[in-house]
């Protein structure tokens, strides 16, 4: 019989040695992950296409290990929120002129979310309990809006209007360049095929028209500064 060694015996005697080194016999989950594939499945499907059964599929993991770290749909789109809201740019407020910060968190806001268009008509009016970066990005916000003089019962409703503005923006963004081309019946709207024709230049038209749009709520916001209620 040949010899074996105290090692060899420990293993082959108890089955508790050295684990032998491979892949584990099941991915690996956590929040950032699930957050990853969910955001790759509706840049892929939609937002139709995000499901529990298909989350777990992109994940290669059961159904029931994924409802160990979520619940529901909606605690998968808190993530996505999240995720998306932490990107946005709000470092401006409290070390620019109150104009200067709501111009870069505004354009930085378009910009993550002009990337993700399907998750606007969900995250626009998705409840923002129990999702801390969302509600940090607020929370500076507000500062903001607070430390330059507006009353504080109009902030919200100052920061949906822009969000109102910004979430149409990044639609925008991926509009074809020709939205506006009236094509066979530019002779019988010749005002709007003229306004249309000069418009042209440089830039992108949809940064364009944002910077526009933006600079008018900037200027009409900015007159409640120091408003009462």
């Amino acid at each position: 019989m040949p010899a074996v060694s105290a090692e060899e015996g420990h293993t082959a005697g108890t089955g508790t040695g050295r684990r032998r080194a491979g892949r584990p016999s099941a991915a690996v989950l956590d929040k950032a992950g699930i957050t990853t594939a969910a955001l790759d499945l509706v840049s892929r499907k939609g937002y139709d296409g995000l499901t529990m059964a298909a989350l777990a599929k992109q994940l290669e993991v059961a159904p029931s290990a994924l409802y160990n770290h979520v619940a529901s749909k909606r605690d998968v789109l808190l993530l996505v929120e999240d995720h998306l809201t932490s990107l946005v740019d709000v470092s401006a407020f409290g070390s620019k002129s109150w104009e200067d910060a709501v111009r870069t968190w505004a354009w930085s806001y378009r910009d993550v979310f002009a990337e993700h268009t399907p998750l606007i008509p969900v995250i626009a009016v998705l409840p923002v309990t129990d999702a801390p970066q969302t509600l940090a990005m607020y929370e500076t916000v507000s500062k903001g809006f607070l430390d330059a003089g507006f009353p504080e019962e109009r902030i919200v409703s100052a920061i949906v209007a822009l969000e109102s503005f910004i979430f149409g923006s990044a639609y925008d963004v991926t509009a074809p360049g020709d939205i506006f081309e009236p094509g066979s019946m530019a002779d019988a709207n010749p005002h709007f095929t003229a306004a249309v024709r000069s418009s042209a230049g440089p830039g992108r038209p949809a940064d364009t028209a944002f910077g526009l749009g933006l600079e008018a709520l900037i200027s009409g916001l900015g007159a409640l500064r120091g408003q009462a209620g």
